[in-house]
């Protein structure tokens, strides 16, 4: 490890992020599962309820630089194919 102030700064600061950016997936996780938990009981209004409040979050994911739009968008669809099925 570095010595210097500015390197040890940057161990700190990478710590703090870490921690916000770990809080903001297991935020998007727990959406996720809401809806999924709502596919699997087979409630349509409460999974379209759920999906509706979990695009935006993983938007916002995608916005802060902590998932791959890709990977949401993948996700997004998946999601929506689960819920329109029902």
């Amino acid at each position: 490890m570095a010595n210097t102030p500015q390197a040890k700064k940057r161990i700190i600061r990478n710590a703090n992020r870490a921690a916000i950016n770990g809080a903001r997936v297991s935020r998007i996780r727990s959406f996720i599962k809401k809806v999924e938990a709502a596919c699997e009981a087979g409630d349509k209004e409460a999974a379209a309820a759920a999906l509706k409040a979990a695009q935006p979050e993983m938007a916002r994911g995608v916005a802060r630089g902590v998932l791959h739009k890709n990977t949401v968008a993948r996700k997004m669809s998946r999601l929506t194919k689960r819920v329109a099925t029902l």
